[in-house]
């Protein structure tokens, strides 16, 4: 990695790619896939979704291991935070709520705070409409609200084990 003269990190090397190295097995690509997929996701929610997949929906859970998250989320040119901000406003551009749910949730795991996820939304108010951006606001409200209850409900065990 080297610094360009604006400061921002440039890959010349060959990490450029993450995992899709030269001579990197296909194995290798799932495995480094799985292992961000679960760092971001959750493992709960990974499992759930190998719990899931059957003959039919095999082909696809692998795929998107292997290409999006072992071909694109494992690059090193923009952090996960970034990541996180253009997936967020890809989901609202195209109205992918349920999708948005779970990547308001790992954008909060990937160190984005309530605050600029709310910055990210104001900004898809311009760029993707407000009809969407109402709907994103609406949905990353509930997502909020879950999560605290969740916490909620955690420390009240933690108080009463």
């Amino acid at each position: 990695m080297t610094l360009s003269e604006t400061g921002s990190a440039e890959f010349n090397g060959p990490e450029r790619n993450g995992v899709v190295q030269p001579g990197a097995t296909s194995q290798e690509i799932y495995d480094g896939g799985m292992k961000v997929r679960r760092e971001v996701l959750g493992a709960a929610h990974v499992d759930r979704a190998n719990a899931n997949k059957d003959s039919f929906t095999e082909d696809f859970q692998d795929m998107i291991t292997r290409i999006a998250w072992g071909g694109i989320w494992t690059r090193p040119g923009i952090s996960r935070q970034m990541r996180s901000a253009v997936t967020l406003t890809a989901m609202v551009a195209h109205g992918h709520w349920e999708e948005l749910a779970m990547h308001i949730r790992a954008a909060i795991t990937n160190g984005l705070s309530r605050d600029e996820i709310k910055e990210i939304l104001l900004q898809t108010a311009i760029y993707c409409g407000v009809p969407a951006a109402n709907t994103a606001f609406k949905t990353a409200q509930q997502v909020f609200h879950s999560m605290d209850d969740a916490a909620m409900d955690e420390a009240e065990t933690d108080k009463n084990p």
